[in-house]
């Protein structure tokens, strides 16, 4: 059994997917009997590489959780002095949730010193290894990370094919990503549409979570513009912080007069309002141009929403195309298709049927299991090298 487990990555006082993620499986492991520590950062990012408008959460820190803050991106010494710390923990895992190469020189200089104690085994989640905004030194700072790691968890099959550029011969395996179910329980949607003081007459599709270029948010309004779904009292409601320009996408919904069919909540959702707008949504679209995973859909099976993504990178292999969603071609005339026939044809309550079935393959339990069977392969192995 894994008794001492170490999480190094974001967490509380941050906010965001990643630190939701960290501190889910904590939770998770913790319920299973292991004991677990969190180190987190006192900076993440510099200011000035930070595209949002605020790193940290505003609400209370998440109970039985012990997270230290110790680790500074950019300080070789501190990267030092937190793997000699970690060295002598002698945990029997560091987890490392890994997600992009800024943060390779950081993670894996500390992963290197904690696993020369010969006992700690270092075990890396990959949202990606190979990034969807490519810079220069990416590939580098990849490859320096993948050879400080023992084992490792792809949470999309593609994500372990992009491994290969790297490493081919260490443990990994292929563990999807669990249900984010740490939102609070479902809200009805006449509460919803109340609190944010939406119009209950019209249905609503949501774009939900930090908007960059790559998750096609221009796409969606393409799509949305098609003069079918003006005659269906639909609307678009976009719910999340601009980490890209904002006025290029303004200016697409001036083009296609649309401002009276789009509501835009330009902010962070913090947490605890999650569930408000999941609650009025009547399915949740990710129009994705590039894609590993995405942690949006996780939310959408915990809410129970039908789901539209495109078949990009690894989120066709979650949502079973037709039976809890769409899966669609890249472009904005398939994405309006579909979005048509769901509620021409009033998909919803079928969808929603099999989500309840699809969703049990998504439990906590599953990546835990997932990292302990690499655990017992990286020590079997050294008890018994060949």
């Amino acid at each position: 059994m894994i008794k001492r487990i170490v999480i190094l990555g974001t967490a509380y006082p941050y906010r965001g997917g990643l630190a939701v993620y960290n501190e889910r499986l904590a939770k998770a492991f913790l319920e299973e009997g292991a004991t677990v520590s969190i180190e987190t950062f006192t900076l993440q990012y510099p200011s000035f590489l930070f595209p949002g408008k605020t790193q940290y959460a505003d609400w209370e820190a998440p109970n039985s959780l012990h997270i230290e803050q110790s680790v500074n991106s950019i300080n070789p010494l501190n990267w030092i002095k937190v793997g000699r710390k970690i060295k002598k923990q002698k945990p029997d895992i560091l987890i490392i949730k890994y997600w992009l190469p800024f943060m390779a020189p950081c993670f894996g200089t500390i992963a290197r010193i904690a696993r020369k104690n010969k006992h700690t085994q270092v075990i890396s989640i990959l949202d990606n290894i190979i990034p969807h905004e490519k810079r220069i030194g990416d590939m580098q700072f990849s490859s320096y990370f993948a050879k400080s790691v023992d084992a490792f968890v792809g949470m999309s099959k593609s994500v372990l094919n992009d491994l290969n550029t790297f490493d081919t011969e260490k443990p990994r395996a292929f563990c999807p990503h669990p249900l984010y179910d740490n939102f609070g329980a479902k809200v009805e949607r006449e509460t919803a549409i109340e609190k944010l003081k939406l119009n209950s007459e019209f249905r609503y599709i949501l774009f939900f979570g930090l908007i960059r270029d790559y998750k096609g948010l221009d796409w969606l309004i393409e799509a949305f513009a098609d003069a079918r779904l003006r005659n269906l009292s639909v609307k678009l409601m976009i719910a999340g912080e601009f980490y890209t320009d904002e006025e290029k996408y303004i200016q697409l919904i001036d083009k296609y007069q649309l401002r009276n069919y789009i509501e835009l909540h330009n902010r962070f959702v913090p947490d605890p309002e999650v569930g408000l707008y999941f609650g009025v949504a009547d399915i949740i679209a990710q129009p994705y141009k590039t894609a590993t995973q995405s942690g949006v859909t996780q939310i959408g099976y915990h809410f129970e929403k039908p789901m539209l993504v495109t078949n990009v990178g690894g989120l066709a292999e979650i949502i079973p195309d037709q039976k809890v969603g769409y899966v669609v071609e890249p472009n904005p005339k398939a994405i309006a298709d579909k979005l048509v026939d769901f509620f021409e044809n009033q998909r919803g309550s079928e969808f929603i049927e099999n989500l309840l079935e699809e969703k049990k393959k998504y439990a906590w339990s599953t990546m835990t299991g997932t990292i302990e069977y690499l655990y017992h392969q990286l020590t079997e192995k050294y008890a018994n090298p060949k």
